[in-house]
């Protein structure tokens, strides 16, 4: 009886060790989690901020050459050194591109011709009428004067006395008919040349000739293909200016556009060539933006060499527009701007002098600071305002506020400036509880079978 007693009493004392230690494992690891800052160390160095964005190459100035007469593609032009123009073919100014059959344009121009010619009979006919018709009425005039002079009388009867008058009245009016025939024939003579001139420019336009000097970057017709001239030109040849300068368009955000300015520096790179990196400088912001699902972009035109001709038109061109360069200012990782501890988690001292400070604010609230502009600070103005923020150091259990004025920034890091910051000052950054220090499954309890390994 006694011996079954001292079991009892063992399974007794094993089971309430067991809850104790339970409980004790429980509070230890579950029950602590006190936050344990994360910080960073304020660091001086360089800072270099950019705008990132994307664009195509394109040439300073395409030329869209088309037809302005209607036919059949006979013929293509050839260039200087005989070869026949095609894609990437240099040409000058008046080089032949294409002929259009000129059968039809031919014929116009030698009808043209005849019409003049006949226009310019019929007014030599009409000038030598107008001759005859000075004559005639010289001849009448003279006898209506002797007329005039004898009289209805018995030397010149009634009748024929009015017969001269008729003639020499018909004879003024022939010769202003005359007169105005000579004008219509000379109006006629002038519109058949129009006609002819016009004529033979639609036969010059049959010899579509480059306008400008530059390459062939597209040829869209091939011969006999039937162009039709229409008040829509149709595009035959894409011409581009010396591609020796090209030109890289950038379609950058509203947000970003104030810190771009002309001559400003520009990296850029191209999938064609992904080892090597371009340069080139703004040339102009273009006023027209466009929108897209709400957002509002500006196109930035940047100027760059292509000596070698690496770059091809439209090539997708990923550019860096260098806005701004700090050298050995003090930064901070932008997360230490970012976090606001709790009330409980600022000291004393530090919450006393922010209600004096704050008065309305209210106790024990940490002093707010709007970083909401943050994303559109400027990058690299030395002029523009000030922008205040907030970095907390620990200070045992608390934290303590470093006020600060906030500079330039590249996305990851910013430069900060304030009479409490110094090098290796140590700034939260975040924070993590105790659990978040053990790996998962690291927890054990105390009271479960420990697997061990013994020596070799």
């Amino acid at each position: 009886m006694r011996k079954r007693l001292t079991i009892r009493t063992v399974i007794l004392i094993a089971i309430v060790l067991s809850v104790i230690g339970a409980g004790i494992w429980w509070f230890r690891t579950k029950g602590d989690k006190a936050p344990a800052f994360r910080t960073e160390a304020v660091k001086r160095g360089d800072l270099e901020a950019v705008i990132s964005s994307t664009g195509t190459v394109e040439p300073e100035q395409v030329v869209d050459v088309g037809a302005q007469v209607s036919g059949i593609i006979s013929s293509f032009g050839k260039d200087r050194n005989g070869k026949v123009v095609d894609y990437g073919t240099p040409v000058d100014v008046g080089t032949v591109l294409a002929r259009v059959d000129d059968s039809l344009y031919s014929a116009a121009v030698e009808a043209s011709k005849a019409q003049l010619q006949q226009n310019m009979a019929n007014k030599r006919s009409t000038e030598a009428n107008v001759l005859q018709m000075k004559a005639k009425l010289l001849q009448a005039t003279q006898d209506w004067d002797r007329a005039q002079k004898l009289g209805p009388s018995d030397a010149l009867a009634k009748s024929a006395y009015d017969q001269y008058h008729a003639n020499y009245e018909v004879a003024k009016a022939n010769l202003e008919a005359a007169k105005a025939a000579v004008e219509q024939t000379k109006a006629a003579v002038a519109q058949a040349k129009a006609t002819l001139k016009s004529a033979e420019v639609n036969l010059g336009y049959c010899t579509i000739k480059s306008p400008i000097k530059g390459v062939i970057i597209d040829r869209r017709v091939n011969i006999g293909q039937t162009v039709v001239s229409s008040m829509s030109a149709t595009s035959l040849f894409l011409i581009a200016t010396d591609l020796k300068r090209i030109q890289i368009w950038l379609s950058v955000n509203e947000a970003d556009i104030g810190s771009i300015a002309e001559g400003q520096q520009v990296t850029f790179s191209v999938d064609a060539f992904p080892n090597r990196e371009f340069h080139g400088r703004v040339g102009k912001v273009r006023l027209n933006a466009t929108m897209t699902q709400n957002v509002v972009t500006y196109t930035v035109e940047v100027n760059t060499k292509n000596d070698d001709g690496k770059l091809l038109p439209y090539l997708t061109a990923n550019a860096k527009l260098k806005v701004g360069r700090r050298t050995g200012v003090l930064v901070v990782p932008n997360a230490t701007l970012r976090w606001t501890p709790s009330p409980k988690q600022i000291d004393k001292e530090s919450r006393r002098k922010s209600r004096e400070h704050s008065g309305a604010s209210g106790p024990d609230k940490p002093e707010k600071k709007d970083m909401s502009k943050e994303g559109a600070r400027s990058h690299g103005d030395s002029g523009a305002a000030k922008i205040r923020g907030t970095i907390w150091t620990v200070q045992g259990k608390f934290v303590r506020p470093v006020h600060v004025n906030v500079g330039m920034t590249d996305g990851v890091i910013t430069e900060v400036e304030g009479k409490d910051l110094a090098e290796g000052l140590q700034v939260v950054a975040g924070e993590m509880t105790a659990e978040s220090k053990v790996s998962p499954g690291a927890e054990q309890n105390p009271f479960a079978p420990q697997m061990t390994r013994g020596k070799r």
